[in-house]
């Protein structure tokens, strides 16, 4: 495999990026600032003058109205080593602008481009991007496993899975030319946790990787179902692997929104009701993503985990339809209601399910290699998971069924002892349930902006009222989130991975399109209402009627604007400017 360097010293003239591969190499990558031509170069054609800093990885390149950035990581973290091969985590980036100054523009211009740059920044300051110089993280082992001589010969850029790459829009100038490859390297969105365990004396890895899929990717609201092409959004690929004297095993499994053609605008209601397309195919759009599934990764058993009364029993209804027109031996379904069996604290119930699919489980198992590098046993197909968010439900029921199959593998390596259980080991046990905790956290702040819900149970295996608590809390930031800043946050996401691109000639970009004046005169007015009644209510009028009229006159004007607030909630939500009308219905 054609690994790429592991560092770099960034060289920046006025003219110039000399990008220095450190070590043995004697490779410069040169960026023209001007032409933007990317060529190769050695290390005696670095000019002495210019500014020098260490750089850990090139994220990648993109045209904002100011022309184009360079993107580098310039701080990174050891997550740990998978197989010999460090894992990092990028920490800290920069953008470094090729134009020297932004004078050109006109003050709209630049208002735009600080704007493009902010949510530039606020994707690269969401957490959870990973990366490896010299091991295909994109992949999973059993894929990794069955592949060709002239797939190893690959470069990273090039073998990697496309829908976990989040850099490669940003790398498309480089993919062109393959000189460059060992310049750049596949950065995935996520969570990635590698800890060493023992039990029973006997130390092993265990590895827990979330690859984020950046096909219809974006935050909770404005992303649901799937698109033309069978993307499911929060599509979310959880492999869990261990390795033990040579040998390793992994349990892979997946979520994703249900797969048919819905959506769910936020419109200042704590819940918006779910609206199913009724113009659409949806057995189009079903059938292109479960053919993807079952060709990557086998059968599918579908668990969905969402309310079957209320407003999520029509989606509930309409996934179960499709399935069963289908017709195909390779998907099973299977409705859960995950709060109805689960209310009142009964968490215990949860085993119910756990043990319906047992038999299905183990039909399809888990991939293992021996320790002399055969593949033992394949996985032959995945449990695909859903809620509405498939983040906090979805993660439950994860966690224990990645369990089960831990419970299997590790007997079978011969770390367990016949008749032993995960469960008893309790120092292995909490290393568990806080790593499938954190993944979850990790997932929901990539999706609805907070932690997880639901985590006291991940963690403690009970319900607490502590975490009730900070359920609710999580559950007021998402509100918030949702209503008044998620159409930045979809807006940041789709510029990062290239879904908008910004044309440096366009004289009117989607960001100067203004609200209507009901968007700020409204809740003005109904501030001015409220803030009235309370001072008529501290200063009271010479009688106690003239008191009363007044309060009810500015209640009355307040409640009459809220309603009105209310009923055109979804002007009144901050809402994406640059996305495509089709990807957003």
């Amino acid at each position: 495999m054609a690994t790429t360097y592991e560092g770099f010293n960034l060289h920046v003239t006025s003219e110039k990026f000399y990008i220095e591969a450190c070590g043995d190499a004697n490779d410069v990558l040169v960026i023209d600032r001007v032409s933007m031509e990317m060529t190769l170069a050695g290390f005696r054609d670095i000019p002495l003058s210019g500014v020098t800093k260490s750089i850990c990885g090139i994220m990648g390149t993109i045209r904002l109205v100011a022309g184009m950035y360079l993107i580098v990581i310039i701080k990174k973290r050891k997550v740990g080593n998978l197989f010999g091969h460090t894992v990092w985590k990028a920490v800290e980036f920069d953008l470094l602008s090729y134009k020297k100054t932004v004078l050109h523009l006109t003050e709209n211009q630049m208002q735009d481009n600080k704007t493009f740059l902010s949510m530039i920044t606020s994707v690269l300051n969401t957490d959870g991007f990973y990366f490896c110089t010299d091991y295909d993280l994109t992949h999973t082992q059993q894929r990794l496993a069955n592949t060709s001589p002239d797939f190893q010969e690959m470069s990273l850029l090039e073998r990697a899975d496309q829908r976990f790459v989040w850099n490669g829009s940003l790398l498309r100038d480089f993919l062109a030319q393959p000189e460059l490859h060992k310049f750049v390297f596949p950065v995935i969105h996520g969570f990635i946790m590698m800890k060493p365990c023992s039990i029973n004396g006997k130390i092993f890895e265990w590895i827990l990787i979330s690859r984020r899929s950046c096909f219809r990717a974006g935050v909770r609201y404005y992303v649901r179902g799937i698109d033309s092409e069978g993307h499911a959004a929060n599509f979310v690929e959880t492999e869990q692997i261990v390795q033990y004297s040579n040998g390793r095993a992994s349990f892979v499994q997946t979520r994703g929104s249900m797969p048919f053609f819905w959506s769910q605008r936020p419109n200042l209601k704590y819940k918006p009701k779910p609206q199913i397309s009724s113009t659409t195919n949806h057995l189009d759009g079903f059938q292109r993503h479960f053919d993807s599934q079952v060709l990557i990764y086998g059968k599918q058993v579908i668990l969905n985990l969402v309310n079957q009364k209320g407003s999520e029993l029509p989606l509930e209804q309409t996934f179960a339809k499709l399935v069963n027109s289908m017709e195909s031996g390779m998907i099973k379904y299977i409705a859960f209601d995950f709060h109805k069996e689960c209310s009142k604290m009964r968490w215990h119930r949860l085993q119910l399910l756990v043990d319906a699919v047992a038999e299905m489980q183990d039909e399809f198992g888990y991939f293992m290699l021996s320790s002399d590098g055969k593949v033992v046993v394949q996985q032959t197909g995945v449990f695909r998971s859903n809620c509405m968010d498939c983040l906090d439900r979805t993660n439950v029921v994860q966690s224990l069924l990645a369990r089960r199959a831990l419970q299997s593998q590790l007997q079978r390596m011969g770390v367990l002892h016949v008749g032993q259980k995960i469960e008893e080991q309790a120092e292995f046990e909490k290393i568990y349930k806080n790593a499938w905790a954190d993944n979850a956290n990790a997932c929901a702040k990539q999706y609805a902006g907070t932690g997880a819900l639901k985590t006291d149970f991940t963690r403690t295996g009970r319900r607490t009222q502590w975490g009730l608590v900070m359920d609710g809390w999580n559950s007021m930031i998402r509100y918030y989130k949702n209503n008044f800043s998620d159409g930045f946050r979809q807006d940041s996401i789709d510029l990062f991975l290239g879904n908008y691109s910004v044309d440096e000639m366009e004289i009117l970009t989607p960001l100067q399109l203004q609200k209507d004046w009901k968007f700020l005169t409204l809740p003005i007015i109904m501030l001015v209402a409220f803030s009235m009644c309370i001072i008529c209510l501290l200063m009271a009028g010479d009688t106690w009627r003239e008191t009363v009229a007044y309060v009810l006159f500015w209640a009355v004007a307040g409640v009459v604007t809220a309603t009105v607030i209310l009923l055109n909630g979804k002007e009144f939500v901050n809402v994406p400017k640059l996305v495509q009308k089709e990807k957003m219905d």
